[in-house]
């Protein structure tokens, strides 16, 4: 389904498509990669110092991005952008309780989430196509 999907939508769609994915399936990689540096050190300065919840949470929310970047990949259509857009929410959410410095971070890493949130949006809103309203 996926595949035969996505070449019927326009190349810009498309493109947001395949960008979201690799957003999903990087953070998760790159969590996975250093899960005891940045995101432990977020954790800490946010008041979190018990190696086991910083653990717990790093690795939830990696699991949570790969099903995300999974989802998003092998099963494209409204499901998966609001998946997405939930996700997103609760972790834009999260991160504001524990660091809301990050708000005002000069790479904007809670910024970025208002174009994405925008993408995700305008993903869902596109006409449904035969396969995937089945």
């Amino acid at each position: 389904m996926g595949e035969h999907r996505m070449r019927q939508v326009p190349p810009s769609q498309r493109a947001m498509h395949l960008s979201l994915i690799a957003v999903w399936l990087g953070t998760a990689l790159v969590s996975a990669i250093e899960h005891r540096g940045l995101s432990v050190q977020v954790l800490a300065d946010a008041g979190i110092h018990d190696a086991r919840w910083q653990a717990f949470l790093v690795w939830s929310g990696l699991l949570a991005d790969l099903a995300v970047g999974l989802a998003l990949w092998l099963r494209p259509g409204r499901e998966s952008y609001l998946a997405a857009l939930l996700l997103m929410a609760a972790m834009t959410v999260l991160a504001t309780v524990l660091q809301p410095t990050l708000w005002l971070h000069p790479l904007g890493p809670l910024l970025k989430n208002l174009p994405i949130a925008a993408m995700l949006l305008h993903l869902m809103s596109a006409p449904v196509t035969p396969k995937e309203s089945a």
